[in-house]
């Protein structure tokens, strides 16, 4: 289980997070609604290692990412903008980045990965210089699976996307959930949050504020529920 106990992050006197506690099962897509500034992009830093919590502890499976590097070899990341080489191709991205994560596969199962996340087969040897963003975001989820993560952090993943790729891609989510892959997702995007989502936190000043089950919510129902909190 991926877990915030605690979180409280101070930079320079303005407090980012304060006292944050929640948590994602595997197989949870759990999307954190808020503002700029609200505190979403802190906490998926936290988790990633990049930055130490002034207090409080970013768990994976009870083990402290930050006393245990290795354990956020558990962990795929896809921000807004995926940071891929756009003179390589989408085969030659994924046995690059597998290998600097320890794995070594032939292409054959390079294929197959790119097939799960849903990409078409004819730009698979094309360079990513040519890709939309959404195919960027697939070739970045078939990274997270060759690598074996239990979760993938997102941020702002579907900013950009056009309807069909959004469908696409929250399709591809669903596909990671369905594997037991938890997912811990910050957004704007409230109509995905609720199509992709399985749980949402609406955060505020550093703070989860409300917590709601997407089942049974509409999109204009939880953008009430969003404008009267913030």
């Amino acid at each position: 289980m991926l877990q915030a106990n605690g979180l409280t992050k101070h930079y320079n006197g303005s407090i980012a997070l304060k006292d944050l506690s929640f948590s994602v099962a595997p197989g949870e897509i759990f999307c954190l609604l808020g503002q700029n500034g609200a505190g979403k992009t802190t906490t998926i830093n936290i988790f990633l290692g990049l930055i130490a919590p002034t207090s409080g502890e970013a768990l994976i499976n009870t083990s402290s990412v930050l006393d245990r590097p290795s354990i956020r070899k558990k962990i795929a990341y896809i921000p807004e903008i995926v940071q891929l080489y756009s003179n390589l191709s989408a085969i030659e991205n994924l046995d690059f980045f597998s290998r600097l994560a320890g794995f070594k596969y032939a292409k054959n199962d390079l294929v197959k990965f790119l097939q799960q996340a849903n990409l078409q087969e004819e730009v698979y040897n094309k360079k990513l210089g040519t890709y939309s963003k959404g195919m960027r975001q697939k070739v970045g989820i078939a990274v997270a699976l060759a690598k074996d993560a239990s979760y993938v952090l997102m941020d702002e993943p579907t900013s950009g996307l056009d309807p069909k790729a959004s469908v696409e891609f929250a399709h591809t989510c669903k596909a990671l959930s369905a594997k037991g892959v938890g997912i811990l997702m910050a957004t704007h995007d409230i109509f995905n949050a609720v199509n992709i989502g399985s749980r949402i936190g609406i955060m505020k000043e550093g703070t989860l504020i409300h917590t709601t089950e997407t089942k049974g919510v509409t999109a204009q129902e939880l953008q009430d529920i969003y404008i009267k909190t913030i």
